[in-house]
């Protein structure tokens, strides 16, 4: 038996002691906890290198992937590879990487992992269970993504076993996580063809076809991590389902465990265990139904992070499926949770089967809240976004863009105001949603007046704090009302007041033109006068206009009309 001490498996926090034996390898937390062993049987390869830590073990095992063991001084090499060789008959490979730091290479895809190499010598190595999901992100360009610890924790990798015995989340460990890596593949290859021996072959020369090199890695990677259809027989498929947010039409795919989203452009594997929250949402139009997803970890497309799904479905487009189980299935697993065939409107076959698979309750919005046109939703806007507002027996919810999720936990106040000009102001309001603990506050914007009573009544049910200052803008407005009316202005003041307003009195236009009274023609007759005057320059000019001059221009401006008239 060989042993060895503060050595980390997989990437861990906490070092271990390392024993390898005739039977198998095993190694051990110092800190305590379970302990990881692997069986000689399970040992497929072994290589030696330079890693973080010092000197790292990388054990390619026929099951398990790739282990790694770090920490291993460069003197104890030669006890390794002893022991590897009398125990379990293999050769521990010393391999030196690439330290010229260039970022083009060669892609080769082993059994267990994917290396990139600079001049025959890996630059790094991903391996498959590392790899959560792969996208085509251009005409030559491949997104890698990599898995993460759901919500921030630090699964499989709390010093004991690191991602040993649970797939993926290795990285989970460090402080800074490498999320996604791009690979640009130019170029074309001869396309292949599987035959009945399960080998692939090339075309030959005179049926040759190319193919786009992105396409066949991003094929080969999908296959090699088990990405999509390798997870397990879809149960059910759903073709065509238009999203909202992400925007684009996907295919979804049922697993056992997980579903997946089909586009032209992205694919994305989903877990059940993800899903936070399930939404069903009737649109006010009468026409739609909105399914809303909350994931965390969210939705990652590039450098945008969706944290909800929002699909869309016609309400009264129906569906009949059959699902893809054994009646075993059904009558176990699934029992009082599934039915083998659907014949219903889409939107609800889609979330019963989400609920069935997924253990989650579905959400619909509350029966104590009803708008002015009887439906569940107010509609409004975030910024420049538009969309509705649902209010739900415990929760806010906005959808589709940006998709805003307020609980009423976290609510510390509602204020309900009036933004904007005269005009806009009777006929809509806002209301501001201020969050706990400094979380910042949610406006929601242009809501038609009528759903005031309706929102007020619901917040009032649920015990929410609020706060109306559009009283306190009534009162201002009235106010100012009974200051204008108490103003002793005389008929000249009045007819000032009326030709500032420029424009707005244009809804009484007929009115003045049937006016034909001497009182109305001395208005126009000093309003004329009084825009000559002002064009003079002078304001003294003005107070003789509209003073002593008043009587002058009674006699003179019906002469200046004629010959207005006249030209």
């Amino acid at each position: 038996m060989e042993s060895f001490e503060r050595i980390h498996l997989d990437l861990s926090k906490q070092p271990g002691k390392c024993r390898i034996a005739e039977t198998g390898l095993g190694w051990k937390p110092s800190g305590g906890g379970d302990t990881f062993t692997l069986d000689l049987n399970n040992i497929g390869g072994a290589q030696w290198s330079r890693a973080a830590k010092g000197y790292e073990l990388k054990i390619l095992s026929r099951t398990s992937g790739v282990i790694q063991l770090d920490g291993f001084d460069q003197e104890d090499f030669d006890r390794i590879a002893k022991a590897f060789k009398l125990f379990y008959g293999i050769n521990v490979e010393s391999k030196e990487h690439a330290l010229r730091g260039w970022n083009w290479g060669k892609g080769e895809f082993g059994k267990a992992e994917l290396a990139f190499n600079v001049q025959n010598r890996p630059a790094f190595e991903i391996p498959y269970t590392e790899i959560s999901n792969t996208n085509l992100a251009g005409k030559n360009e491949v997104a890698v993504e990599f898995s993460l610890p759901a919500g921030g924790a630090e699964t499989g990798t709390n010093g004991h076993l690191g991602g040993a015995r649970s797939r993926g989340h290795k990285a989970g460990a460090a402080k800074d996580q490498l999320v996604e890596m791009r690979f640009y593949i130019p170029g074309t290859v001869a396309k292949k063809e599987k035959h009945e021996d399960g080998e692939e072959k090339s075309v030959d020369g005179s049926e040759a076809e190319e193919q786009n090199a992105a396409n066949l890695f991003y094929e080969t990677l999908m296959d090699k991590a088990e990405i999509g259809e390798v997870a397990g027989d879809t149960f059910a498929t759903f073709l065509d389902v238009l999203h909202l947010t992400p925007r684009g039409r996907f295919d979804v795919d049922m697993y056992e465990n997980s579903f997946r989203l089909r586009g032209k452009t992205y694919d994305y594997k989903i877990q059940y265990e993800h899903i936070k929250k399930f939404m069903l949402l009737p649109k006010p139009d009468d026409l739609h139904t909105l399914i809303t997803i909350g994931l965390d970890p969210p939705l990652r497309q590039g450098q945008t992070r969706y944290p909800f799904l929002v699909m869309q479905f016609k309400r009264e487009e129906e569906v009949v499926i059959e699902l893809n189980m054994t009646e075993e299935m059904l009558e176990g697993k699934y029992k009082g949770k599934l039915m083998p065939r659907y014949e219903q409107p889409q939107h609800s076959v889609v979330a019963q089967v989400f609920r069935g698979l997924a253990g989650k309750k579905v959400v619909t919005p509350s029966k104590d809240f009803s708008s002015h046109h009887q439906q569940s939703g107010v509609k409004c806007s975030i910024k420049a976004n538009e969309g509705h507002l649902y209010c739900l027996d415990k929760s806010f919810m906005f959808v589709p863009k940006p998709a805003t999720y307020i609980s009423f936990d976290t609510i510390s106040v509602i204020v309900m105001s009036r933004v904007g000009g005269a005009v806009s102001a009777s006929r809509t309001f806002d209301i501001t949603i201020t969050t706990k603990n400094a979380g910042g506050e949610h406006q929601f914007s242009n809501i038609n007046r009528e759903e005031q009573k309706p929102l007020e009544d619901f917040f009032a049910a649920k015990g929410l704090k609020t706060r109306n200052e559009m009283l306190d803008d009534s009162s201002a407005l009235i106010q100012a009302a009974l200051n204008d009316a108490n103003i002793d202005s005389s008929e000249e003041e009045v007819v000032a007041a009326r030709a500032d307003r420029g424009s707005a009195d244009e809804d009484d236009e007929s009115v003045d033109e049937d006016f034909q009274s001497d009182s109305e023609s001395d208005v126009a007759e000093e309003y004329d006068s009084a825009h000559e005057s002002s064009g003079s320059g002078s304001d003294q000019e003005m107070i003789d206009a509209d003073g002593a001059g008043s009587e002058d221009e009674r006699n003179v401006e019906p002469k200046k009309k004629k010959v207005k008239t006249g030209k």
